[in-house]
């Protein structure tokens, strides 16, 4: 049996009102796609899990933090499963600083590098679906707050429904208000 490459991914987590906001779309997309249903999340950072300790990284990136307000710029589509469909946000000198800060914490020294959206959908969908469902939604804030980073352990290639499926948060902080 093959064993699959994982990853740790660091998720920005919003605050209410829009984690609600952000979990009813995801979910009623679901539905309507028989799509996956997932926590609404911004990647902030991806790191190999071999060696890494989420718990650790937390703890010496999050202290003296404030919780993140980032404005939405619109809606997205792209060829890509986990950027089916997705909110762009503004990218922000905060947000920046963290993701830099948890590639210098974490034993792995990933690449990634932060384009902050939030995906409401992963699904395999034609182009004109996915431009009818972005001009067909529309968001009530401009400005969302974020206020949880948690670790997900998931697959390296996240291409299938039981691929998000697996997800598994193994470490979780609020920053301060």
């Amino acid at each position: 049996m093959e064993t699959r490459e994982q990853i740790i991914t660091y998720w920005l987590c919003p605050a209410e009102p829009a984690r609600s906001h952000f979990a009813k779309i995801i979910g009623e997309l679901a539905a309507r796609f028989d799509a996956p249903v997932f926590e609404p999340h911004v990647t902030v950072f991806v790191t190999n899990a071999e060696q890494e300790k989420p718990k650790e990284v937390l703890a010496r990136v999050l202290p003296g933090r404030q919780p993140y307000r980032l404005r939405a710029l619109g809606l997205g589509s792209s060829g890509k499963f986990t950027q089916t469909l997705f909110v762009r946000f503004a990218p922000q000198g905060e947000l920046a600083r963290l993701t830099d800060d948890l590639r210098s914490a974490s034993n792995s020294q990933s690449d990634y590098e932060l384009h902050p959206h939030l995906s409401l959908l992963y699904k395999t969908m034609d182009s004109e679906t996915k431009r009818e469902l972005a001009g067909s939604l529309t968001l009530p804030f401009a400005n969302a707050i974020f206020d949880t980073v948690k670790a997900v352990l998931s697959p390296a290639r996240i291409e299938w429904r039981a691929d998000v499926e697996s997800w598994r948060v193994v470490a979780e902080e609020k920053v301060a208000r």
